[in-house]
């Protein structure tokens, strides 16, 4: 039995230690010189998601792994070099680095006719090598492509860089500077907070209100009220009336610190977790301002009328999920929505399974370590799958969901509430 793994992050780590736990022959190919994901780039200098004042926003207790906690000496909230150390000591733990061959970057991925998969992959030399593998897991996230949006009149005429957060590593590096950062996401928020220590001026141009929720509401991080079993026990109506009067009591109205009133109840979006961000604009350091309507050359012009000299655009608006190496259709389908069965399973490929495809309120460990648990159990023989047509009936139903809660919004369909999700594959 031969199996394939993509990614050496989080979830490429938790499903390299369910199988090797399984007695399953597999190896892990990772295009970095070691294990961590996005947590470990800051450090490293290159281009990715994270960035140097990158922190958890999730508790340790419970974004650890479950077997291997977090060392007692960090803090709630450790910072990206903390949590790369972790997973660099998790992985040598669970005995899984003698698998994983780095600096390897994947072509492509297709299934034979016979229903075993080909993975093409090349070296940090560039030797290509084309394999055969039973099963392959993909376990490369989903923050990979940055997504721009289309650009304001006269962008052209910008006399500085228009970045994307993806290029973004230290508010340092705009020391002086004035600066508009696009977004009001959690990349948007810690971005604006890092360079409104470093740069002249700090302006948060916001198209459309997110809800803003602290990492801890009456002293309780959000993953443990997540995990309580009085929160679980609430309706979804409940729970939403239950945090918005607590946000109102932490926090006033959003409109209170000039930024926009979201249009939508809590989670019905994604929401955006931050300490810092109201601070930062209480205290005069970040100031919000709507859409950009305009550029001309060094002046940006907003739709409220205003308008100011900038040096630089950092855009924070988020990314696309891309999986290159795949065929056109899997796993996104025409409608652009994921298409797994219980969010892990490709129905129509037989062999191919996702970790860490998800997108949970709160810690996703717990999550992928169950997927990756009961991809274990699959690739084993110990748990089987229902025919394509029944996962197909489970997606469309999922996804009828999930319109419903969060709507047609791009990112909706890897949306899932923790408990009953946790609930689900545990059944499985």
């Amino acid at each position: 039995m031969r199996l394939c793994v993509i990614g050496a992050g989080l979830s490429g780590l938790a499903t390299a230690h369910a199988l090797n736990r399984a007695g399953v022959d597999f190896v892990c190919l990772e295009q970095a010189d070691d294990v961590g994901g996005i947590w470990r780039r800051p450090q490293a200098g290159e281009r990715g998601p994270g960035y140097l004042s990158l922190h958890l926003n999730t508790a340790k207790q419970t974004t650890g792994y479950s077997d291997y906690p977090m060392p007692a000496s960090y803090p709630l909230y450790p910072r990206h070099s903390q949590i790369a150390a972790y997973l660099r000591s998790f992985a040598e733990w669970a005995g899984v680095l003698d698998r994983i061959e780095f600096q390897t970057t994947v072509d492509s991925v297709r299934q034979e006719p016979d229903g075993g998969w080909t993975v093409v992959g090349r070296d940090a030399d560039g030797t290509i090598s084309s394999r055969r593998f039973t099963h392959v897991v993909v376990a490369s996230g989903h923050n990979s492509e940055p997504s721009m949006p289309a650009l304001p009149r006269g962008a052209e005429t910008f006399t500085g860089p228009i970045r994307h957060s993806l290029d973004y590593l230290d508010g340092g590096d705009y020391a002086g500077q004035r600066v508009v950062v696009v977004g009001l996401g959690p990349s948007a928020v810690d971005i604006a907070a890092d360079l409104s220590r470093h740069a002249e001026q700090t302006v948060l141009s916001v198209r459309r209100g997110l809800h803003i929720v602290p990492k801890q509401l009456f002293g309780m991080a959000l993953d443990e009220i997540a995990d309580a079993s009085w929160w679980i026990d609430m309706s979804l109506s409940e729970q939403r009336r239950f945090v918005e009067q607590a946000l109102l009591v932490a926090r006033g109205r959003l409109s209170d610190y000039g930024l926009p009133e979201p249009d939508h109840p809590i989670f019905a979006s994604a929401i955006t977790i931050s300490d810092e961000i109201l601070s930062r604009i209480r205290h005069g350091a970040v100031t919000p301002k709507p859409a950009i309507d305009v550029i001309e050359g060094d002046r940006v012009s907003f739709t409220d009328g205003t308008s100011m000299k900038a040096d630089a655009l950092v855009y924070c608006t988020g990314y696309r999920m891309a999986f290159p190496f795949l065929e056109p259709g899997c796993p996104v389908g025409v409608e652009g929505s994921v298409e797994l069965y219980k969010r892990v399973a490709a129905p129509d490929r037989p062999g191919l399974f996702f970790a860490g495809l998800i997108r949970p309120v709160g810690s996703i460990t717990r999550l992928v370590e169950a997927q990756a648990r009961w991809i274990a159990r699959l690739v084993t023989g110990e748990a089987v799958l229902p025919e394509a047509e029944a996962m197909r009936k489970e997606i469309a139903t999922y996804l009828g969901g999930v319109a419903g809660q969060y709507g047609q919004r791009e990112g909706a369909s890897t949306q899932v509430n923790v408990a009953p999700y946790l609930a689900e594959l545990r059944e499985e």
